[in-house]
């Protein structure tokens, strides 16, 4: 809740048991000893950190972990979950928090985030994983900045970080394309659910 330009936290706020249920963890638990953020890849480049995620969720902080970049850029590597000593997968509640906003048609504060995902997602159907030097020149040609972080690719080339330059299929793909599939039907079955008052 904003009053006066001031953020007024709500710790039985029903937006932290939102996410605690569709997340399937206890974030009353979180202690804030900060593991998560400092093993995160992606924290330098957040607004909050991940810490600050759950710590807002905890004050009830709704709009404030909704509108941020943190939750988009997370890119659900699991580092947090592992490093966490109380074992919470803040991965999945960043999971959690990403189809909340979607659900309330919050615009994601990171420009092209969805269609950067739906390219990611589009390689793994396809190829069973993702082909990085494929998902940036489609992410590039998409957004009409074909030559972008070029020179990040030459130097990831240059260091072996990138061994192949051409596409392929992994092994068991087919299986991956099932699973997708299988997804699909799920959702086309399940009827949407009501908004909880």
């Amino acid at each position: 809740m904003v009053l006066s330009g001031t953020v007024i936290p709500e710790a039985n706020s029903e937006f932290r048991r939102y996410v605690e249920e569709q997340s399937g963890q206890n974030i009353s638990k979180c202690y804030q000893c900060g593991k998560c953020t400092a093993g995160c890849p992606l924290a330098y480049a957040m607004d909050i950190t991940p810490r600050q995620v759950m710590r807002a969720i905890q004050l009830g902080l709704k709009d404030e972990v909704l509108s941020s970049s943190a939750i988009w850029l997370c890119v659900s590597c699991q580092t947090c979950s592992a490093r966490c000593p109380l074992e919470i997968d803040i991965a999945k509640v960043m999971e959690s928090l990403r189809l909340l906003a979607v659900k309330e048609n919050i615009k994601p504060a990171e420009k092209d985030i969805n269609l950067f995902h739906r390219i990611f997602f589009g390689l793994i159907e396809h190829r069973g994983r993702v082909h990085e030097l494929e998902l940036g020149l489609r992410y590039n040609l998409s957004t009409r900045h074909p030559f972008a972080n070029s020179s990040l690719g030459v130097k990831m080339i240059a260091k072996g970080k990138m061994t192949s330059i051409r596409p392929s299929r992994v092994k068991g793909a087919s299986e991956v394309e099932r699973l997708f599939r299988r997804v699909r039907e799920i959702e086309a079955r399940t009827p949407p659910q009501e908004e909880e008052r």
